[in-house]
């Protein structure tokens, strides 16, 4: 098992990866110059910020992604057990050797799941500790505060695990990217699972989460399985971090409905679920049918915690440790034999983001912001994971393919727990940047600081 972690400063060192790049270098043709950024660096090491939640309602989400933030950084200096999935990526620009021969350091912060306190923890590793890179968060209110920062700061941000649409929607910014799937992107996959499963006629009521996260995944699971024939009967919000659902579970089974959606993440779904379990939600019948529970956006580590509670219940993930690829193989084994259990779909984001921002940097040839960009931009690669996937240029989004899962009826292990029902193909969640769920926002022009 890892050792909990606390807010440290990492060093570590080089090696080499080897196969055929799926896409050509980009090369920086900006007018900054080579030393006209934030932070530009001077020596041998650079920094990289990693801004998780270590405390707070989504800790256990960011334990796994800091582990998988210093398994990244080992893989990047050539430390490590193994060379991850640097051996699997189409791109072969990094050698193990740092990023442009330089040693990577990482600085890490504690979000607290609070904007205003991952504002000041990435603004101290920007200023203070000379971050290049800012990363982390699972939060979508944090994602988004934190990215505004770093389009100020003149930094990339490298989003951790946000869902919300708003991320790479309304608040996009030239400067932020994401890798993780988002709302509409659930949606998509889940409805159509969920009315060959459960019918076209059913009647669904919502308790959502009362921030941003919430508001669109609750949008995107209502307008599509309405899409499907569904009626929405109720939408309620819930705090954040509530702990007790029970004064919310309890008028659901006076409302019509045979379906709630939990629009809750981490703890929360933890907490919510096992308090509709325990009033009999489960075992409940309307009008001669079951009544059925569904979770959005799921993750590794909310099973676990919900234990039986999970069972049969179908959601949607970013990735799970199961998959039959190079790269997810090659990443739960290198993650496993660190840390003696399998890395949550957290961990794989964070682990991905460190690895696309330091391919990025190697082949623009500079750490200049604006280089990043370009290189990111309708960047195609594959070999980390889901398939094929493209960085999209008009809003920074990463489009791939997204699972639709359910909780095992006899899992083999405390961690396999889910099972992959459909890999729903990157086509089927695709849209337009300008869709009506993500108007609104400008990407605006590239910051490269100072």
């Amino acid at each position: 098992m890892g050792k909990p972690f606390t807010s440290r400063r990492g060093l570590l060192k080089g090696s080499a990866a080897a196969g055929v790049a799926l896409a050509a270098p980009t090369i920086f043709t900006r007018r900054a110059s080579a030393t006209d950024f934030t932070n530009a660096p001077t020596g041998s090491t650079v920094t990289f910020g990693f801004n998780v939640p270590q405390s707070g309602v989504y800790a256990d989400e960011g334990a796994d992604q800091l582990r998988a933030y210093e398994l990244a950084v080992e893989h990047l200096n050539g430390t490590g057990a193994d060379n991850g999935m640097l051996e699997t990526f189409s791109s072969k620009a990094l050698t193990g050797q740092g990023v442009l021969g330089k040693k990577v350091e990482f600085v890490t912060g504690d979000t607290q799941t609070k904007s205003d306190a991952a504002r000041a923890s990435a603004r101290s590793m920007i200023e203070k500790d000379g971050a290049l890179v800012i990363t982390g968060g699972s939060s979508s209110g944090v994602a988004v505060a934190v990215q505004a920062l770093c389009q100020e700061a003149g930094v990339v941000f490298m989003a951790g695990l946000t869902h919300a649409n708003d991320t790479t929607g309304k608040d996009r910014r030239r400067n932020g990217f994401r890798h993780f799937f988002n709302s509409y992107m659930s949606g998509a996959a889940l409805a159509p699972v969920l009315a060959n499963a459960y019918g076209n006629d059913r009647r669904a009521y919502y308790l959502t989460a009362d921030y941003n996260w919430g508001y669109t995944t609750e949008q995107a699971i209502s307008e599509a399985t309405e899409g499907v024939g569904w009626e929405t009967v109720n939408k309620v919000l819930t705090p954040l971090g509530a702990g007790d659902f029970s004064s919310y579970i309890a008028p659901v089974l006076q409302s019509g409905a045979d379906t709630l959606v939990l629009v809750h993440y981490g703890g929360d779904m933890v907490n919510s679920l096992t308090n509709a379990v325990q009033f009999g939600l489960r075992d409940a019948q309307v009008d001669g049918r079951d009544f059925q529970i569904v979770v959005p956006l799921y993750s590794r580590l909310m099973a676990r915690g919900a234990g039986e509670n999970v069972k049969g219940i179908f959601g949607s993930t970013n990735w799970h440790w199961s998959l039959g690829d190079d790269g997810s193989k090659a990443f739960s084994r290198s993650f496993g034999t660190k840390y003696g259990f399998p890395p949550s779909q957290a961990a794989h984001t964070a682990y991905c983001q460190t690895i696309l921002y330091a391919d990025a940097v190697e082949r623009a040839g500079t750490f200049n912001p604006c280089g990043v960009v370009e290189a990111l931009e309708d960047f195609e690669f594959d070999g980390l994971g889901n398939g094929r996937t493209l960085y999209r240029g008009d809003d920074h989004q990463c489009f791939k393919d997204v699972l639709v899962v359910r909780g095992k009826e006899n899992p083999d292990s405390e961690f396999d727990l889910l099972e992959i029902v459909e890999v729903t193909p990157v086509d089927q969640v695709t849209y337009p940047h300008d869709h009506p769920q993500f108007a609104g926002g400008e990407l605006g022009a590239c910051n490269p600081g100072a």
